[in-house]
């Protein structure tokens, strides 16, 4: 937990995708988590999170639907919604809290 505390203190709006491989919703998700990441660049982070690997962080945010996208600003979390988005909405949001 305390390592999730260092990845989401950044100056940078921090994207998290929480995902598991064996959801669909969360695997056709993948490829569009990479055109955000490319065309964000250095002006976020992109990380991506399997659930069933950090099942006691998922439980700790309460992560019931997959994927289940999260934007935390300076430690803090300004954004967050399941299910699937498009690339241009994602950045877009990304892009709010820069």
């Amino acid at each position: 937990m305390s390592k999730f505390g260092e990845l989401i203190n950044s100056q940078v709006p921090v994207l998290i995708d929480f995902y598991t491989e064996w959801n669909e919703p969360s695997v056709a998700m993948h490829p569009v988590m990479r055109d955000v990441a490319a065309a964000l660049g250095d002006k976020a982070k992109v990380i991506k999170i399997d659930v069933d690997k950090n099942q006691e962080l998922a439980d700790a945010l309460r992560i019931k639907g997959l994927p289940t996208l999260m934007i935390y600003k300076d430690g803090q979390m300004v954004w967050r919604q399941s299910g699937e988005l498009d690339a241009n909405t994602i950045i877009s949001l990304v892009q709010e809290q820069a």
